[in-house]
């Protein structure tokens, strides 16, 4: 019999249920439609490309100003890919819909693993959010109305700019955090250290620890959209669920979506569509 390494998981089953890439027979389609869809948007709309936000060349951010005058709440996203794939370039798919509603919209660029520890792309994530509370002024965006949002290992990392430390520190560079979205991320770190896709980010389990968001909730009443499709593997769905029951325990008012006939790769695809659900809720909370 094999040994169970995590949660009644042997080790096969364990490595089984962090790969996301699983639930789909191809991620190559949905990985195009990234790209695709985002470079239309740079074609189409007002944008400003590769704005650097620290010292580093994958520092960078693509900020897409609203469509209409006046400060506008920011939406700032932090692309997935398992912490080692993706760009900013793949990441402003999203960008029409939501500048037409009226939002700023700011794609977010990181170092990739494994070239990058993990404990550096969180760092780097949350200095792009500080940049975005101390400029996004200039560009029309209203600081004092941070939305964070990431999809897959994109939802961890803005689960850790919304811990505390990080919110302090966006708040220190005149922005405010005001509400948030989630989809199909990992909050807590110690499957992912356990599991095959560690071999791309050398954590042990204090460094696992350090970086899972469920040990660094958000500050109380912070509103949340946490979302993740129907076919996520059970770990993907309970990390979800997890969070967000431990979010609404600290105050935070939460609102767990599972859209219908949607996977772990065209989730975030669905803010394309303003009727979507998820679409809808998240400018809801924007104030659109």
């Amino acid at each position: 019999m094999s040994a169970f390494v995590f949660r009644g998981y042997d080790q096969s089953q364990l490595d089984h249920q962090m790969n996301a890439r699983g639930t789909v027979p191809d991620i190559g389609p949905f990985v195009a439609a990234y790209a695709r869809d985002s470079a239309r948007c740079r074609d189409k709309l007002a944008c400003h490309v590769g704005v650097p936000f620290g010292p580093r060349p994958e520092e960078r951010l693509d900020i897409f100003p609203a469509a209409t005058a006046g400060p506008a709440p920011v939406f700032v996203f932090i692309h997935g890919g398992y912490w080692r794939l993706l760009d900013a370039a793949d990441s402003a798919f999203m960008a029409e819909t939501l500048t037409q509603a009226g939002v700023c919209v700011v794609a977010v660029n990181y170092g990739l693993a494994p070239a990058t520890p993990l404990r550096e792309i969180v760092r780097q994530c949350r200095a792009a959010v500080v940049w975005v509370g101390g400029n996004i002024a200039r560009y029309g965006g209203d600081p004092a109305h941070l939305h964070v949002s990431g999809s897959s290992a994109g939802g961890h990392l803005a689960a850790m700019v919304l811990a505390p430390e990080g919110q302090r520190e966006v708040a220190l560079a005149g922005g405010a955090i005001r509400s948030a979205s989630l989809m199909s991320g990992l909050y807590d770190l110690e499957p992912v250290q356990k599991a095959n896709c560690n071999a791309w980010l050398n954590l042990d389990p204090a460094g696992a620890a350090a970086l899972s968001p469920l040990r660094h909730l958000p500050s109380p009443a912070l509103p949340l959209v946490v979302a993740y499709a129907p076919n996520e593997t059970e770990e993907f769905k309970r990390q979800s669920e997890v969070y967000a029951a431990a979010c609404a325990a600290c105050g935070c008012p939460v609102e767990i979506l599972v859209p219908p006939g949607v996977n772990h790769y065209d989730l975030p695809l669905q803010l394309m569509d303003p009727t979507h659900a998820l679409t809808r809720a998240v400018l809801a909370l924007l104030g659109r």
